[in-house]
């Protein structure tokens, strides 16, 4: 046997990273992605859940701006040339991009379920991330989002629990 053999190549350890400029591209469009659905969801859905996608959206639509405007900053240039370990959750996080059809009077579980699938799939996202970026703003900034996601997930378990099993909100 090599002394190569049974050891991840070049290639292999490669794909196990990406630049911060990637992953910034990868979660600015989950975070489009959301924002776009949660505001073309709000009109299908039911008084009592209306005011939850409407911040769904305006959340979704911060995270955007924010990513799109660290992606543009020059003075970022170089840091976004970094490479970080791809989180184990990466390829959930990327998939997360596809919307689901939830038909034009979706109902609150299934509205709930989406909503709670992707703020688990960001917080974990977002904390590993953190866990694998250097010191500085981006870690930081994933740190951030991953706080953010988990509150956001908090509160829609909670949701959740009064719809599904008190009967409503």
């Amino acid at each position: 046997m090599s002394e190569h053999e049974g050891t991840s190549s070049g290639v292999e350890r490669l794909r196990a990273t990406k630049t911060l400029k990637e992953i910034l591209d990868v979660a600015t469009s989950f975070e489009a992605t959301a924002r776009d659905f949660y505001t073309a969801l709000v009109p299908k859905v039911g008084k009592n859940l209306r005011w939850l996608v409407e911040d769904l959206a305006k959340e979704e639509a911060g995270h955007y701006t924010l990513f799109s405007g660290l992606a543009a900053r020059p003075d970022l240039e170089r840091l976004l040339q970094a490479e970080v370990a791809t989180p184990a959750s990466d390829r959930r996080f990327s998939d997360a991009v596809l919307q689901p059809d939830l038909g034009e009077r979706p109902d609150d579980q299934a509205i709930l379920q989406y909503a709670l699938a992707r703020e688990h799939t960001a917080m974990e996202q977002y904390r590993a991330l953190a866990e694998n970026t250097e010191p500085g703003p981006f870690k930081e900034l994933f740190e951030y989002l991953a706080n953010e996601e988990t509150k956001h997930k908090n509160e829609l378990e909670r949701l959740y629990y009064e719809t599904v099993h008190s009967g409503g909100v």
